[in-house]
């Protein structure tokens, strides 16, 4: 049963938090094939991952018929808990490593999750744009930005931890951070941040 979800997003109806529920014990047992989660932290998957890829929805409106693009994807984080939650947003899963995307296929066939697409593809090489652009710490954010302006429209929202304010300094383009645990009072969310960078 899901603990921390209906907690947050009472809002949700039963059939996303089933999904989410699905999703979450299909991530569990194909973590035992391939490790896209620490063994050690695999138990915290609701918290830590699911719950830290919805918490966006806390702060930022994705409105319906908006392209998503998610980069670095890995085990499909946050695009499927997000995907769930927003059917009527299409959302395209990035990644460069192609045993990840696997599981992130067979949640989408399991779960007939239309509104997703997975790409196999380093970023740089992507070439497409799309309105938002999703992305838990990959590298630092003015790298990051620099290699994935090219592909977005409106807005970058970028979920990381710790300080980085030195890194802020190095951004020239309107942004905003939110603090998570300002929405979320859960111990793993006092230093998680969610960055949004506004193209336009």
């Amino acid at each position: 049963m899901l603990e921390f979800i209906p907690k947050y997003f009472p809002e949700f109806h039963t059939e996303v938090l089933e999904k989410l529920e699905i999703s979450l014990n299909l991530h569990k047992e194909w973590n035992e094939k391939i490790n896209v989660i620490s063994r050690k932290d695999i138990q915290n998957i609701e918290c830590h991952h699911y719950l830290h890829s919805l918490s966006i929805l806390k702060f930022i409106t994705i409105q319906e018929g908006m392209e998503v693009l998610d980069v670095g994807t890995g085990g499909g984080f946050p695009g499927i808990p997000l995907a769930i939650a927003l059917p009527k947003v299409q959302f395209f899963l990035l990644d460069s490593i192609q045993k990840k995307l696997k599981i992130i296929e067979d949640i989408k066939l399991r779960l007939n999750l239309k509104n997703i697409k997975v790409i196999w593809s380093r970023v740089e090489e992507y070439k497409d744009k799309h309105d938002i652009l999703t992305a838990r710490a990959v590298t630092s954010l003015p790298n990051f930005y620099n290699v994935v302006k090219k592909n977005v429209k409106k807005n970058i929202i970028y979920i990381k931890g710790g300080d980085f304010d030195e890194e802020l300094k190095q951004i020239k383009i309107p942004y905003d951070v939110y603090e998570i645990s300002q929405k979320i009072q859960e111990p793993f969310f006092e230093t998680k941040k969610i960055v949004s960078l506004r193209i336009v």
